[in-house]
């Protein structure tokens, strides 16, 4: 693989508010997120992060749209359902176990996770839906969560599984369910370890809602978003390429890889555009070409060289 590069990033897209990473101030500021969000609700509470190279020459998507307009199948199919439906979901406590082929198994605490240096990655979200968002996530590279558990040579792919609580994800109970439940997804560990691979923590400054994810998802932003999985609590390196849940319910639509092509269609739509959400109605006038990874080209295409990302779509 090449060496890497961070994305170019315009002055202007710089959030200007200043993070710093005060030890004290940090922790003042994570046991107030656990406090709120011990009060089972959809709120958030303010978390710093160090300023991050991570951005697009593009405008942030506006908080209430990240926040209200969502796929979270756990909490019902709609746009709507993760804002409305999540406010019995408990984010803490909570930990996420790492296994599998790694010589040091543990099991992180959220404490432990929010302890990892955080930086503000502003990425792009691309939804296989063909629509998109730019979003200033709050978090650190999966990478260095890896390291902590020294994966073994054998290891090739890393598998993550979502929480599974019926009793606080409407979207789970009842006998007619859209998709397998608990939600599965995979990387290779190539992929894995890119540095544009972070496990987000939060959002606009704050703690994650619960909607988006809370208290930890994963955000691969060259990838439709599908392959963001949220409310991690187990990851798993193994040597062999790890089941999916959209994969499962229909793979001649959804593959593995998942990477944004504006030249490989969906069986049912076009991917050569995308509209971005916040900037006017689906037909006003807010449609753009789509890029391929999503933008990230520069950084990432070296990792599928050789490869046909037609077939492996």
């Amino acid at each position: 693989m090449s060496a890497y590069r961070p994305p170019k990033i315009a002055a202007k897209e710089i959030t200007p508010e200043k993070f710093f990473l005060n030890r004290r101030g940090f922790i003042a500021a994570t046991a107030g997120g656990l406090l709120l969000a011990q009060r089972a609700q959809a709120s958030a509470a303010a978390l710093k992060a160090n300023p991050s190279p991570f951005s697009p020459d593009e405008a942030l998507t506006p908080e209430k749209d990240v926040t209200n307009y969502n796929n979270f199948y756990e909490f019902g199919t709609d746009k709507g359902d993760p804002a409305a439906n999540s406010g019995s979901f408990k984010p803490t406590p909570w930990s996420i176990k790492v296994d599998g082929m790694v010589a040091s198994p543990r099991e992180f605490g959220i404490e432990e996770l929010m302890a990892f240096p955080l930086e503000e990655r502003i990425y792009r979200m691309r939804c296989v839906e063909a629509w998109s968002m730019v979003i200033p996530w709050i978090g650190f590279p999966l990478a260095k969560l890896l390291d902590k558990v020294e994966p073994l040579g054998s290891a090739k792919y890393v598998a993550f599984e979502t929480v599974l609580r019926p009793d606080q994800m409407p979207g789970q109970a009842g006998f007619f369910q859209p998709l397998q439940w608990p939600y599965v997804e995979g990387l290779r560990l190539d992929e894995a370890r890119h540095p544009l691979t972070i496990l987000a923590l939060g959002l606009y400054g704050k703690t994650l809602q619960n909607q988006n994810g809370a208290p930890v998802r994963l955000v691969v932003p060259w990838k439709y978003g599908f392959k963001g999985i949220k409310s991690i609590v187990k990851i798993t390196l193994t040597d062999k390429q790890p089941p999916t849940t959209w994969n499962i319910s229909a793979p001649t639509e959804y593959g593995f890889y998942a990477n944004v092509n504006p030249a490989v269609d969906h069986p049912r739509w076009s991917q050569a555009t995308e509209n971005r959400i916040g900037e006017g109605g689906f037909f006003g006038g807010s449609r753009r070409k789509t890029l391929p990874f999503n933008g990230y080209g520069e950084e990432v295409a070296s990792l599928y060289a050789g490869m046909d990302l037609k077939a492996n779509f």
